[in-house]
């Protein structure tokens, strides 16, 4: 199994394979719009903006699972990360990360890489660090600046 035997649906309701990104390293995070790490949208971009031309994608997947921090609509969470932090890595529909309804591609993704007490997703911009070939490599928690990530990035660029 990889990351890409998943389908998604992208933030303007349009069904994708992930296997569309073979071949790249990604970066998976759950996100929301009202959630005190917003400002990791900034960071975010700025990574996807760094390492794109070189095989880098930041993938977004919104979601109202903690907090209520994310009631808005796909149109509203595109709109404010596009006005707010000038998002233009890949925005998908919101999903539930965690629990009854949780998306495969998540199940998938907690079941490769377990957090500091289980495998359940705790709290918004998780984010998730996959290889080339589609391996989850290292989770890293809401609170890992995505700046700190930088240097597994660039190595797992370097791999081929």
């Amino acid at each position: 199994m990889s990351v890409y035997e998943y389908t998604v649906v992208t933030n303007q309701g349009e069904e994708q394979s992930l296997k569309e990104y073979e071949g790249n390293v990604l970066l998976i995070v759950n996100t929301a719009t009202r959630c005190g790490f917003a400002p990791q949208f900034k960071d975010l971009q700025e990574l996807y903006e760094k390492y794109h031309g070189r095989g880098f994608y930041v993938l977004g997947f919104p979601c109202n699972q903690f907090g209520n921090q994310e009631p808005g609509t796909d149109e509203e969470i595109r709109n404010f990360c596009e006005i707010n932090y000038r998002v233009t890595f890949p925005l998908f529909q919101k999903v539930d990360v965690k629990g009854e309804n949780q998306h495969p591609l998540f199940k998938y993704l907690t079941q490769s890489a377990q957090g500091l007490l289980n495998k359940e997703i705790k709290w918004n911009f998780t984010k998730f660090l996959v290889d080339r070939q589609g391996n989850v490599v290292k989770r890293f928690a809401p609170t890992t600046s995505p700046k700190k990530i930088a240097p597994e990035i660039e190595a797992l660029l370097e791999q081929k």
